[in-house]
């Protein structure tokens, strides 16, 4: 039996099996489909990671945690975790080739992923001026114009936040109201450097070879055609859990979640099941930063150490 499960290779799941395994526990498994590193190992540029100066790549920021994991004895098993049940204590965890192992302890850390708007150049210019991360990549546009496309409190809040960075803000949102809260709206309207665009559907994203130089869109009301000329735009359309391997015959979910599925854990990455933990961008109010997640493994192989005893 395994002590402990971690669903997941990102930086909360590789950092939850460096602390649990030199923390002691013997038996830890990650199951990961492909290269351990996560999400961030498509990103181009990060310079906002602690102790780590230089600019780099998600890849190069990446490509020694998954061998400082291991060597505690961290265990790397390439399978695709279909399915999670309990029964009594006892975690079964099921794989896509049909093979079940029984854990004392899970920690789902699967992540999530930006929700795409489905218009033209989305993928192609994807990492190329389109991102779905202020935090991370506002600071290349500082004192340039960039769009914000969506509507909810995401976008709007994305939108303030870039609007002390950049000089103008386009809020591109496809109806004339907002799905965010009226304190998220007020804000966002105080700004001086946002421009509503509001009624209209993006057209097309279009650039050179450089990337990104601006994006079209059309007027819901007459059709007008209208060119926003910006190396950048924010996609906030939404996010998709990956909390498939929680769901169970029923449709339920092996723990509680909120409205979004995103895993309702405390302040310990607890879930309200003993034994069931969730870390990174798959747990409700995640940051969505790689030091973040990272904090969050750490955290939750802690103690999950004090509950395998």
């Amino acid at each position: 039996m395994l002590d402990l499960a971690i669903i997941g290779g990102g930086p909360a799941g590789l950092t939850a099996g460096l602390y649990a395994t030199r923390g002691g526990l013997k038996n830890v498994t990650m199951f990961e489909m492909g290269m351990p590193g996560g999400q961030i190992t498509g990103s181009s540029e990060i310079e906002n990671y602690p102790g780590q100066g230089n600019v780099m790549s998600g890849m190069e920021l990446m490509q020694n945690w998954p061998e400082q994991a291991m060597k505690f004895g961290l265990n790397h098993e390439m399978n695709q975790v279909t399915n999670v049940t309990k029964d009594g204590d006892v975690f079964t965890v099921e794989t896509a080739d049909g093979n079940k192992q029984e854990a004392k302890a899970v920690l789902l850390a699967t992540g999530s992923v930006p929700r795409r708007a489905g218009f033209k150049g989305e993928d192609e210019f994807f990492g190329r001026g389109i991102s779905t991360c202020a935090t991370c990549d506002g600071f290349f546009y500082k004192g340039k114009e960039v769009a914000v496309v969506g509507g909810g409190d995401s976008a709007l809040e994305e939108a303030v936040y870039l609007s002390k960075i950049c000089s103008k803000v386009y809020l591109v949102h496809r109806r004339d109201t907002y799905r965010a809260a009226p304190s998220t709206i007020e804000h966002m309207k105080a700004a001086q450097n946002i421009e509503e665009v509001t009624s209209v559907d993006v057209e097309e994203v279009y650039g050179d070879a450089m990337g990104v130089t601006g994006l079209k869109v059309k007027s819901k009301e007459n059709g007008e055609i209208r060119d926003l000329p910006t190396p950048g735009v924010f996609v906030f359309v939404g996010r998709d859990v990956l909390n498939d391997p929680l769901k169970q015959e029923d449709g339920s979910f092996l723990c509680d979640t909120n409205e979004q599925g995103e895993i309702i854990v405390d302040l310990k990455m607890k879930t309200n099941v003993p034994g069931l933990y969730a870390a990174g961008d798959v747990r409700i109010d995640a940051a969505k930063q790689v030091v973040c997640a990272a904090g969050d493994g750490a955290t939750a192989a802690v103690d999950i150490i004090e509950y395998v005893g």
